[in-house]
């Protein structure tokens, strides 16, 4: 299922976050500039105002000083002296003499001229400079009190009194500031737009490097980036584009890699499980599943100790710390199965998991003890013959072979343990033979009804005249049926079933012996109405050595490898032999061969 694309938020993307930077750089730029200029603006258009102030209320005090010494009586010139030098700066300017009383004021309201003054700023006389706030207006003035000398420079003759409009300037400030802000928010938005784009220009290849990451973790490796430029974004493009093309062919190596781990991990004989460092199982291929009957789905994620039973032998910690390989054997439904534990190391040295292989030893196992039941049966079987001779001879080395009643008797004995020896001894060789595929078949066409009358006849005759009390019967189909065998050998199988049957028939009885035919298959069946066989060892009454009565059987002279033998020739032919038996009922000997029906017509030799 794909996954759903998440949509970056537009402030939380890197092109508003470099536009943003632009715009706040921008802004404590202007901040800074704007208060370092804002600040000398107003202390500038301040000192510069007072200073001008100063300087026209120094002038007026020199001139106010010749026309008051010229007509100290009249004072019309100097109130036409303060008009002149009134402006729409200077609020107020009042004239006093010497003795405090008002000479001339442009105050007109106020009726003050020729009454004493009560302003003791100004009736102080001295030079004064001072920042106030007028009371009426509630704006803020400079006034200034300006000393006039007499001409001769000697005396004080009176002051003079000037209140100017101080707040004017700083209205001045305020527009200068007003149309600094305006300047700077154009210049803010400028920025802002000419940012938007830079940030485009930057975020623009990033977002394309971003989209073809995620094709890449995709899977999609077709697509490139475009290259912008030769700067530092176009050279990470051009060296995304390489790493692109890298990973493709990694990954491609990678799958390759990993088909051909899972081509091998499918047609593996041995089973395979991979795990990581918890000891969870993370790999497993279809033999082991089939080994231990389990589904992948419900082994993987679990712990190899738990699907492998070792929790009382083994710990994962003991499985990580072995030092060299560890075997570990389990059964698993009537299945021996021998673990082989490995570590898995990295480059680093560390331990990243296990892998276990999984051996099915049920056929070695089986082999093995095959082999030494045999080499057992083989000693005893052998050794019970050679220990009875070897009575026998001592006796009849010990002077036994003087009695005319005792040496016959024991060199029969002697005589028949070695007859017994070497029918062992052939019927061991023709195992080897078989086993080794060098006792290959010698083929030819037969009729298998008249080989079945062939071999009953001739027991029929022995029967006769040893005067036993069995009687064979047969039930053949009426079709003459024609196989492809060896002659020699499938007639040793006929006889020794049937030599069985009469041999564990100790009371005598019925032996029937059949032949039918199937579509593909001729099945040819030998019952007899003995003493049957145990159910219990109705499965091994083919293996070599055993026997169900090992008493009753060395009694009669067998060997134990008849069976075997028969089993062993059977399948050379393609067959099958099995038998079915109730205890103390008798038993049926099964034999099934390939078998393709001819027309009657249809000759099988040329004459």
């Amino acid at each position: 299922m794909k996954k759903k694309k998440k949509k970056v938020r537009f402030f939380s993307s890197i092109y508003a976050k470099i536009a943003t930077v632009f715009i706040l750089l921008l802004l404590i730029f202007v901040e800074i500039v704007g208060a370092i200029f804002i600040k000398g603006l107003e202390r500038a258009t301040i000192t510069n105002f007072e200073t001008s102030m100063n300087e026209q209320v120094e002038t007026l005090a020199t001139n106010l000083s010749d026309d008051m010494d010229r007509n100290p009586v009249n004072h019309t010139l100097i109130e036409n002296r303060i008009l002149d030098v009134s402006k729409s700066n200077i609020l107020e300017i009042k004239v006093i003499n010497n003795k405090g009383i008002i000479l001339a004021s442009t105050d007109a309201m106020q009726n003050q001229i020729g009454k004493k003054s009560d302003d003791k700023l100004l009736n102080e006389m001295v030079t004064k400079h001072k920042r106030a706030m007028d009371s009426v207006s509630q704006r803020r003035v400079y006034i200034n009190v300006q000393p006039i000398y007499s001409p001769s420079g000697g005396a004080v003759i009176g002051a003079v009194y000037v209140k100017s409009d101080l707040e004017s300037q700083y209205e001045q400030v305020n527009q200068t500031i007003l149309i600094f802000l305006t300047a700077s928010l154009i210049a803010v938005a400028l920025c802002l737009l000419i940012a938007l784009f830079v940030a485009r220009q930057i975020t623009k290849p990033i977002g394309e490097m971003r989209e073809q990451a995620k094709r890449i973790a995709e899977g999609d490796y077709s697509t490139k980036v475009k290259v912008h430029g030769k700067d530092e974004l176009g050279q990470l493009g051009m060296m995304f584009n390489e790493l692109s093309d890298r990973v493709a062919e990694a990954q491609e190596a990678s799958e390759g890699e990993r088909h051909r781990l899972d081509s091998v991990l499918e047609h593996m004989t041995d089973g395979v499980i991979a795990t990581d460092r918890r000891g969870k199982i993370i790999i497993i291929n279809e033999t082991a599943q089939l080994l231990l009957n389990l589904k992948s789905n419900e082994v993987l994620g679990k712990s190899i100790i738990d699907v492998l039973g070792l929790q009382d032998k083994y710990t994962l910690l003991d499985l990580l710390e072995m030092s060299n390989e560890i075997v570990v054997e389990t059964d698993v439904e009537d299945s021996t199965l021998k673990s082989y534990f490995t570590r898995i190391h990295q480059e680093s040295g560390f331990i990243s998991g296990l892998v276990c292989v999984i051996h099915d030893v049920t056929e070695q196992e089986k082999d093995e003890r095959e082999r030494r039941d045999f080499v057992s049966n083989v000693s005893h079987e052998l050794r019970t013959p050679l220990t009875s001779m070897r009575s026998y001879l001592e006796a009849l080395s010990e002077g036994a072979w003087k009695d005319p009643n005792l040496a016959p008797q024991f060199l029969k004995v002697t005589q028949e343990e070695t007859e017994r020896m070497i029918r062992m001894i052939s019927d061991l060789l023709s195992l080897s033979r078989i086993d080794s595929n060098r006792s290959p078949l010698q083929l030819e066409y037969l009729n298998l009804n008249k080989m079945l009358d062939f071999i009953l006849n001739r027991f029929e005759m022995v029967i006769k005249s040893e005067n036993k009390p069995y009687t064979i019967h047969r039930e053949f189909t009426k079709r003459q049926i024609w196989i492809e065998a060896d002659n020699d050998k499938l007639m040793q199988v006929f006889d020794n079933l049937i030599n069985n049957a009469i041999k564990y028939s100790p009371n005598g009885g019925t032996i029937t012996v059949r032949l039918l035919e199937t579509h593909n298959h001729v099945i040819v069946s030998v019952s007899d109405q003995g003493i049957g066989i145990p159910q219990k060892s109705l499965n091994r009454v083919f293996d070599r050595f055993y026997r169900v009565d090992k008493a009753r059987s060395r009694e009669m002279g067998g060997t134990g490898l008849g069976l075997a033998i028969s089993k062993e020739v059977i399948n050379q032919h393609g067959g099958k032999i099995w038998v079915e038996s109730i205890e103390g009922y008798g038993s049926t000997f099964y034999i099934s061969l390939p078998y393709e029906p001819y027309d009657e017509e249809e000759e099988l030799w040329d004459e």
